[in-house]
């Protein structure tokens, strides 16, 4: 049997990306000048921010219009190599 296929995605769309990191007082503003730099137009509605529940982590989860898997490719590569995101999803 081969494996399913991953849906495929249509360009533009919204998209939902939630991005992990230690809790810092601008680490959600942070979050949002990079992912500003590869999506502008982020409102404040379409951002949410949770913390752990030792305050240690911050998740901030945002809807970006997507426009292509580059786009996307390198949105994920900036968060990651700033050194203060440790996961991106």
């Amino acid at each position: 049997m081969s494996e399913p296929k991953a849906p495929k995605i249509e360009f533009p769309c919204d998209y939902v990306i939630k991005v992990i990191g230690d809790s810092a007082p601008d680490f959600v503003e942070f979050v949002v000048k990079v992912v500003e730099q590869h999506a502008p137009g982020i409102r404040e509605e379409h951002i949410s921010v949770n913390k752990s529940s030792n305050g240690r982590f911050s998740s901030v989860q945002l809807t970006i219009v997507a426009t292509g898997e580059p786009q996307l490719k390198a949105l994920f590569e900036g968060l990651k190599a700033s050194g203060r995101v440790h996961m991106v999803l």
